[in-house]
């Protein structure tokens, strides 16, 4: 990968993981803790007398854990899904057993050398858990399994956008809807295997996301390689760690964005105007879908940090 973008993926990931630990040093959030399918699972479950219920699958971001993003998860359950986060291999925080000193298994500045041998383990934990959840009485009962959902931060984003095609080997059959949070595409915009995608997808990004936005927006980049149904949402002011539970003033668009485009993916409502019209704090939104396609695709709100607006056009030009 290119020096410049290299260097910011490197560098914000690292800036992530120490906010994240800062973050998740609070009291716990009420949700559930469960061990099941050889894993450590976080379990949000909605109000009761809802009936079956949508099921998300939430990866967290790497060296992250399953609580990292606790505020869009409590959103979701609030809103009638059944939300499962399990901790994966690299997790440091919440029970995890990674360090970190751990490294990635491929260097971030290399998306190059990734395959789908990298971070499979991600994969099979998810594809495990959901084994397990519809084998367990408990859970068999509660949720809609017709009706799932990946959700997916960082190397989160990575995992799921692997699993709903991007990797071949890694499909998992069923999936009805991916939320791609800051996702590190970079490897399948190296492989160009994007296409793939067999379910609809929403990338979320920021325009202080220097190391991740960039690969997602810029021309030939994530969004355009995916096939529809895509969008694409960038908030003014969000960095990487935006979507963990640190103070953004972009975390009510994240969830008003994500919970519109489950609900019409999973749930089959009708259209949330949320998903053709940027909200206040919104910068740039583009879609293609049963809902027509975003006239202003590459159009942009002028931003108040014009070093960041050079910076973010420097990393956009890179390969």
């Amino acid at each position: 990968m290119a020096g410049f973008l290299g260097d910011r993926v490197s560098a914000i990931l690292c800036a992530a993981l120490i906010l994240l630990t800062i973050s998740l040093a609070g009291p716990a959030a009420a949700e559930e803790t469960l061990s099941i399918a050889g894993l450590r699972v976080a379990a949000w479950v909605p109000p009761p007398g809802a009936g079956k219920a949508p099921v998300i699958i939430f990866s967290h971001g790497f060296h992250g854990c399953a609580t990292q993003s606790r505020f869009l998860m409590e959103a979701l359950a609030k809103a009638g899904y059944l939300v499962f986060a399990p901790n994966h291999r690299d997790a440091t925080c919440d029970g995890g057993s990674a360090t970190w000193r751990d490294k990635s298994e491929a260097p971030f500045t290399r998306a190059d050398a990734w395959s789908d041998g990298v971070f499979r383990d991600r994969a099979d934990d998810i594809r495990r858990l959901l084994t397990a959840l519809k084998a367990d009485e408990r859970w068999s009962a509660r949720g809609d399994w017709d009706r799932l959902g990946l959700a997916g931060h960082s190397l989160g984003g990575y995992t799921v956008l692997g699993l709903a095609g991007a990797w071949p080997s890694w499909r998992l059959d069923g999936i009805k809807a991916v939320l791609a949070l800051s996702p590190y595409d970079q490897p399948f915009l190296a492989k160009k295997t994007l296409s793939g995608l067999a379910a609809p997808v929403m990338y979320q990004g920021g325009t202080r996301d220097l190391g991740i936005t960039p690969s997602v927006r810029k021309p030939g980049g994530g969004y355009d390689q995916s096939p529809a149904p895509k969008y694409f949402v960038e908030f003014e002011g969000a960095g990487h760690i935006a979507w963990a539970d640190v103070p953004s003033a972009a975390h009510a668009g994240i969830v008003a964005y994500a919970q519109a485009f489950l609900d019409h993916y999973l749930k089959g409502t009708a259209a949330n105007v949320v998903l053709t019209r940027k909200s206040s704090g919104v910068t740039e939104l583009r879609y293609d879908s049963d809902l027509g396609t975003s006239s202003s695709g590459s159009a942009q709100i002028p931003s108040a940090h014009p070093l960041l607006d050079r910076l973010r056009q420097r990393a956009q030009q890179q390969p």
